[in-house]
Parts: C-alpha cells; structure tokens; sequence
C-alpha cells in the first residue's frame, strides 16, 4: 500500500484532469477496499469508481433517493424523478452488483447498518448546507478506520455556490473546521474536491488550488451584502434617471 503523504496528493492532484480521475486514482493507489458514497444520485461517480478501481471489494450507495421537504437546494427534484435516478444508478452499477451495498435513506437514517471503523474510504456529496455536512462529517466519521480517508465534493470557495432561493454551501469551511475538532489534516483540492485524513495527527489545512482564503463566514456575508447594496443602487439610479427624462 502506498502512503498518501502529501507530495503523492499533489502529484496525484496535478495529473488528474478531472474529480473522478484523481479519486480512481488515489483509490487505486491507497488500495481502499471498502468505501462508501453518501450522496449516490444519478450513479455516475459510483459506476467510474467501479469500473476504474478493480481492488474495491464492498462499495456502499447511500442515498434517499426521494424529494426531502427540508432540503433547500436545486438537485432536490420531485420523487417521481428520484425514482428514475435511482433506476438509472442501478442499471449503471449493475455490472458490479456483488460488491455494492445499497443502503436507500437518509444518512442518519441507514448509517447505523455500517460496522464502527468498517471503511477505508468515504465520499460525500449529498446535502451540502450547513446542516447536511454536519450531519454526513458526523456520523460517517466513526464508521472510517483510523488512517482512512475522507473526500467530498462541492468544496466551494464561495458559500454562495447558487442563487440566494437556496440555503448556502458549507461544505467549505465546515469541513475544514471538522478536520480541526479531529486534529486531521485536510486538503483543497482541484475541482472543488477535499480530502481528510483521519489520522488524529495533528490539523492543517493544506490548500493545493490557492483559491481558498479566510475561514470566516462574516467576509462573504459581508461582500454578498455590498453586493447585492449596490446593485440596488444601480436600478435605484437608472429609476430615476428614467423618472427624470
């Protein structure tokens, strides 16, 4: 097995020109066995992990797959088309149908059905507001053995990743603040992606991309208000001025 210091993740990261190639890649080069998917939807990252990462001996799909009334964002769609969603990750993962687990629910609701310290690897890319990867961090967290990993998607730079119609992204920083509380290391990666080691060694924050600045919620509140001041101030102004023709 080889060690996933962080001059490999940079190489790693650096040479894969895409999430899915660099996540084959270093699962494939840790040699994670057991991994979990929290967040599965339409199949596609579960069926690429699959066909790509032949040592992968257990891979569990977590996911509802149905419309939740308490999650504010784009990809919660109507359930009649979760069901297809869920039709469609299903026939993509067929061909691997003794390696994968499907555990249809919420995250608090199956994550009980993995043994403590049972994985090697765990994705999340479920319901990414502050609420959501709380929940995921969590309750995944004890089930990935000392030394694992933890990698996610969604790790966006700007808590303002869609309109203001949806709850923000938290993903960045929670994640970070996370890794904190475990005393983990954590990195930024390319395509918005992190990674956490679960070694209780020591945190720090390691940012491969340069996009990621202050931890702090109250910058982005405060440039999302200045914002959106602003440009009330220009059709305020435009108002008037066509008012004073």
């Amino acid at each position: 097995m080889i060690v996933a210091d962080e001059q490999r993740i940079r190489a790693w990261a650096a040479a894969s020109a895409s999430r899915m190639q660099f996540w084959s890649r270093f699962v494939n080069e840790t040699n994670a066995a057991t991994v979990a998917e929290i967040g599965v939807y339409r199949g596609n990252f579960a069926a690429r992990m699959l066909a790509d990462c032949a040592g992968i001996s257990t891979y569990n799909m977590i996911d509802p797959w149905r419309h939740l009334a308490d999650w504010n964002k784009p990809a919660n769609k109507a359930d009649e088309i979760f069901e297809r969603y869920f039709g469609e990750a299903m026939r993509k993962t067929d061909a691997w149908a003794d390696k994968r687990v499907v555990l249809r629910g919420k995250t608090t609701d199956v994550i009980h059905e993995l043994p403590d310290g049972a994985l090697d690897f765990a994705y999340i890319d479920g319901d990414h507001t502050l609420r959501g990867i709380t929940i995921d961090l969590v309750k995944v967290f004890p089930k990935v053995r000392a030394g694992g990993w933890i990698g996610g998607d969604d790790f966006s730079p700007s808590i303002w990743q869609h309109s203001e119609d949806y709850e923000p992204t938290l993903v960045w920083p929670f994640a970070v603040y996370f890794a904190e509380a475990i005393a983990s290391r954590i990195y930024a990666l390319p395509y918005k992606q992190f990674l956490i080691e679960t070694t209780g060694a020591g945190h720090e924050f390691v940012d491969l991309t340069g996009r990621y600045g202050a931890l702090d919620l109250r910058s982005q509140l405060i440039r999302k208000g200045t914002e959106q001041s602003g440009r009330a101030r220009l059709i305020a102004g435009r108002f008037r001025r066509r008012r004073q023709r």
